[in-house]
């Protein structure tokens, strides 16, 4: 017979979250949205899920407003790199606070201000639209930064506990998914207004309502705050400090696939522009539907993978194909470099979730602090831009500045070798 039932979540609130059909109980612990007595959280796993979008968009449209505001405001390539570090440093900023609030609070009060934030900075480019500041422009994106700070610290650890733990690589892989679909349809829906003399304001004017009206769904729901007794579990198992070598590995090979991810990302049109030779819509084009349509395919087919492979396994394979494909984009030229780009992408898809999930696996116990101290590590994505920008200026080739994701890619690789 199929019945309810509740959990008690942080501080007595009830929260009904599954429905468990006894007679089947043992044939579905061993799936991944079941737990292990066979309580199912494929709900919570789609509403979370759904967030992972919403993120992916915020940041791939960075990728066009990083070219965009080079020709409006006349800038150099390492000043608009501050669109990126904007962002970013949000991450590093916001991430212990986030972390207070999901543990003061629970997961779902921190999904809410995450999406407030969210809401309110993207709102801000109304008047920045007229004000027309790029200073303005930048403060409105951390303002934004800081509201996926807390989305991220709550959603990306709360996916690996929604089920039995053998699986939390492939959830989070599936989940990210969705993300990979947000990195799609931002260079597109930007390319297509920003280069063609549309509003800066109209694309984040609707992302702002959508965003504010899916945090008034949520503050209509509850979720199980399944994770607490998940880390009494795994603590009063284990008396292990945090700050274990493997884990430390794991905050820096975060930090340098961030990096490599938001530098190469950051710089695909300018490359593509002043390389390949092809116009800064085109390129736009080529980053939502090849690049980051590869990205989604990666994510999709490495869930499935890590069926049959295990995830650091997999991992080292697609850093070190990652590794030679921005060799090539470093010393190569012409067409051959896009396919690179293809490649780069393709493989950088499991990067975040399964090093995210690796990480926590190393955590002994101590869930939300690790969760927290990963995400401050996306502040990567403040550095390489910045450093990659300085060095195109300096010595006016795009393609050396590549030199940077190309390290952060050997790390990574070294990395999931040693976790192998």
């Amino acid at each position: 017979m199929d019945f309810w039932v509740k959990n008690e979540g942080m501080h007595g609130k009830s929260c009904i979250f599954a429905v468990i059909n006894h007679n089947e109980t043992d044939m579905k612990t061993g799936n991944s949205f079941y737990s292990r007595n066979g309580v199912s959280y494929l709900v919570p796993f789609a509403l979370i899920s759904s967030l992972f979008f919403l993120w992916g968009f915020a940041h791939s449209i960075l990728e066009v407003l990083n070219p965009h505001f080079q020709e409006s405001f006349k800038i150099s390539k390492t000043m608009a790199a501050f669109v990126q570090a904007a962002v970013y440093g949000g991450y590093f900023l916001m991430a212990l606070p986030a972390g207070y609030i999901i543990k003061r609070w629970g997961y779902r009060s921190g999904v809410i201000t995450g999406l407030m934030l969210y809401g309110i900075g993207a709102l801000l480019f109304i008047p920045g639209s007229y004000i027309n500041s790029f200073p303005f422009f930048v403060f409105s994106l951390f303002v934004i930064g800081c509201g996926l700070t807390c989305l991220e610290t709550s959603a990306n650890p709360y996916t690996t506990v929604l089920g039995a733990p053998e699986s939390a690589e492939r959830r989070i892989n599936l989940s990210q998914s969705l993300n990979g679909l947000g990195w799609i349809v931002g260079p597109l829906v930007g390319g297509a207004l920003l280069f063609t003399g549309g509003s800066i304001a109209v694309p984040y004017t609707i992302v702002g309502v959508v965003v504010l009206l899916v945090a008034l769904v949520f503050s209509r729901v509850r979720l199980p705050e399944i994770a607490d007794a998940a880390e009494e579990e795994n603590t009063s198992s284990s008396t292990g400090s945090l700050w274990n070598g493997v884990f430390v590995m794991g905050l820096v090979a975060l930090f340098l696939y961030v990096a490599a991810q938001t530098g190469v990302n950051s710089f695909f049109i300018n490359y593509m522009v002043e390389n390949v030779g092809i116009t800064h819509t085109q390129a736009s084009q080529w980053l939502g539907f090849g690049g980051m349509g590869l990205f989604v395919v990666g994510r999709l087919s490495g869930s499935w993978l890590m069926g049959y492979i295990r995830a650091e396994r997999l991992l080292f394979l697609y850093a070190v194909l990652a590794t030679l494909a921005t060799a090539v984009i470093v010393f190569g030229s012409g067409m051959t470099t896009m396919a690179a780009f293809f490649v780069v992408y393709l493989c950088e898809s499991i990067m975040f979730p399964t090093i995210f999930s690796l990480a926590l696996r190393s955590s002994r116990g101590h869930t939300k602090q690790a969760s927290s101290l990963l995400i401050m590590t996306i502040v990567g994505g403040a550095v390489a831009p910045l450093l990659m920008g300085g060095i195109a200026d300096t010595t006016g080739s795009m393609a050396r500045a590549f030199v940077v994701p190309l390290v952060c890619y050997i790390f990574i690789s070294i990395y999931s070798l040693c976790k192998k």
